[in-house]
């Protein structure tokens, strides 16, 4: 059985109805016979609005506690997707990263995944469970709470991918792939069917905003199978187009 892990951005949980809409694109996949991970981000403006709530209490907040609070919005949203998968008949369970033993270094609000402890996911997959892991999160030696940064649950997602030896890691987004140019602003950008890894890493470098640049180094240096999608069309045969990346050596 093959097994996939999920990444859904901001806006594909932006509202209670996205967040429905992800729990049906996953029940699809399962029902189709996949092993599915889902890893989402905190609701569309949460972060944004979790650290200027910080910032008014301390112009300049500790990194440790910031993360404390920052952290906060992708536990909300494992929670709620968990409860709707569930609505739908798929036993489903969420997890923060701690929980999972997403372990970092200590460089509060940019730590940096050193190890996973996949062995709770695997139990899950192999008892029919869909796990649902908070993204942008981990936990150091200390136990303390850690974030990856901006664009960290990219990251979480291909780390898990590269744990769990997925047989692909899907990114979604409110785009369904990778464009030659931002299509919301030129009508007659171009969807890319493939692009290198490396590629993907000079778009980046220069402002993409597609997919974070630390999970591009990641899902190549491990040599992850990595596409990009949309979670705003309705869930079905649309789920395999999108953008695939690959290495320069596998044309």
């Amino acid at each position: 059985m093959a097994l996939i892990v999920q990444k859904f951005g901001g806006t594909s949980v932006g509202s209670a109805d996205r967040i429905k809409n992800v729990a049906r694109r996953v029940a699809k996949w399962r029902t189709a016979g996949y092993q599915v991970v889902v890893v989402p981000s905190a609701m569309a403006g949460e972060t944004n609005r979790l650290i200027a709530l910080a910032r008014e209490i301390q112009p300049s907040p500790d990194p440790r506690e910031l993360d404390v609070v920052a952290a906060t919005g992708e536990q909300v949203t494992i929670g709620l997707l968990a409860m709707a998968l569930q609505g739908l008949g798929v036993a489903a369970r969420s997890y923060t990263g701690p929980q999972v033993r997403v372990l970092t270094d200590s460089a509060f609000t940019k730590a940096r995944i050193m190890t996973i402890d996949e062995e709770r996911l695997r139990a899950d997959l192999e008892t029919g469970i869909v796990p649902v892991v908070a993204g942008f999160q981990g936990v150091d030696t200390g136990g303390n709470i850690t974030t990856l940064g901006r664009g960290g649950s990219d990251t979480s997602a291909v780390a898990l991918a590269a744990a769990l030896k997925a047989d692909e890691c899907q990114i979604f987004t409110d785009v369904d792939g990778v464009y030659t140019t931002d299509p919301r602003i030129v009508p007659e950008a171009r969807r890319l069917r493939s692009i290198t890894f490396e590629e993907m890493l000079e778009m980046a470098s220069l402002g993409s905003k597609v997919l974070q640049i630390r999970s591009v180094e990641f899902a190549g240096k491990y040599r992850v199978r990595l596409r990009v999608l949309s979670s705003l069309t309705a869930p079905g045969d649309t789920d395999r187009r999108g953008s695939r990346l690959r290495h320069a050596d596998h044309l």
